[in-house]
């Protein structure tokens, strides 16, 4: 019998399967039903606490809790019934008792290995959404100056840990910048170098007859750009080489989807400029930042960054994070790197090796 061939995920797909979901149970039944519409593939999931609210959705609500309709519709109705008095349309409604509804939510991914390399998985950026009382409609205590202020209301707390009244959800939404929705990170980094390296050969003429004009003491020095930049033409994007980097190094033995989401985009400025690539997302960040700090030895910096990699479960997890550049400075890397040079301190080879590359050639997200 000839086996079935698997199903890829499409936005289509997806979203049918993330609109079937009861809020209930959303969060426990995520990846097992992703799992069970694509046969194949095994799904995990995993969210990041990046509080957002969405402007697009919000519904108005009566004093008693009934729902009127569409926030923006509303407003616009009702300052064309007043002629679009801005006082008059404050005074009625900061009485009246109207509020209106808005859906808040944080970002959340769906990743499943398609194979055995780093790069082989599918991932999902999705939004985990809930629908909460948010407000009154008006600030009660200051008029507004123009529509725009009634139209994102910026008088009510948004604070990811303030207490709302929930309505609804939680629900799942597919998200992600353009092309960031669904993804094959292999597929996806075989693109990011290919237009890399399409946008670098078109400008290949022009930079062949770029001259660099140097001022110094002794007088005026002209050098051809590419003479000055001569792998300009071999430059590996940062999104390559951070996959590249943890392959090689000893946090290979660890599916890089369990650790890090990918916040991809893929625009394209009609046809002319495109810009693609990702800021990696940890699922688990460090308790605290590290940085270089005043006379800290190196020693003390390695103890530091056992201790990181420690509390994440990940050989050499510091490194990552200090491409990020947020939780360890670079800085940090550079003094290890100069420590490892002069034989002080000492790192697996496969690592030394990826943060001695690094520090010759930095990239940073």
């Amino acid at each position: 019998m000839t086996a079935e061939p698997i199903r890829l995920p499409d936005t289509a797909s997806v979203q049918a399967v993330l609109k079937s979901l009861e809020p209930v149970s959303a969060d426990a039944e995520l990846a097992p039903a992703l799992a069970n519409a694509f046969p194949g593939f095994d799904f995990t999931a995993a969210s990041i606490d990046d509080f957002y609210w969405r402007g697009d959705a919000r519904t108005v609500l009566s004093p008693s809790g009934t729902r009127i309709g569409d926030h923006r519709a509303w407003v616009e109705r009702e300052l064309a019934d007043l002629s679009g008095d801005l006082t008059a349309f404050w005074n009625r409604h900061r009485k009246d008792g109207e509020k209106f509804a808005e859906w808040r939510g944080a970002s959340a991914f769906a990743f499943a290995p398609t194979g055995p390399g780093v790069a082989d998985f599918l991932q999902l950026s999705l939004g985990r959404e809930i629908e909460v009382l948010a407000g009154p409609v008006v600030d009660p205590d200051y008029r507004p100056y123009s529509a725009d202020d009634l139209f994102e209301p910026t008088w009510v707390l948004r604070d990811s840990a303030a207490e709302a009244q929930q309505l609804a959800g939680p629900v799942y939404r597919l998200r992600g910048r353009a092309g960031g929705g669904i993804v094959h990170m292999r597929s996806f980094l075989a693109r990011r170098a290919r237009v890399e390296r399409e946008q670098r050969e078109a400008g290949r003429g022009e930079l062949e007859n770029r001259i660099i004009r140097e001022v110094g003491p002794d007088g005026t020095r002209d050098t051809a750009f590419l003479d000055a930049n001569p792998d300009w033409f071999d430059f590996v994007p940062r999104e390559n080489r951070f996959f590249a980097d943890w392959q090689r190094s000893s946090a290979c033995a660890h599916r890089i989807f369990d650790h890090w989401a990918f916040d991809i985009h893929d625009l394209e400025d009609r046809g002319q400029n495109r810009e693609i690539g990702f800021i990696p997302r940890p699922l688990k960040m460090p308790a605290g930042k590290l940085a270089l700090g005043v006379n800290i030895s190196v020693h003390r910096l390695m103890e530091r960054t056992e201790a990181i990699d420690a509390e994440i479960g990940l050989p050499f997890a510091w490194f990552f994070f200090m491409t990020h550049g947020h939780w360890v400075d670079p800085d940090v890397g550079d003094a290890i790197a100069e420590g490892l040079r002069q034989g002080r301190v000492r790192l697996p080879d496969r690592d030394a090796a990826v943060l001695l590359a690094w520090a010759d050639k930095k990239y940073l997200f």
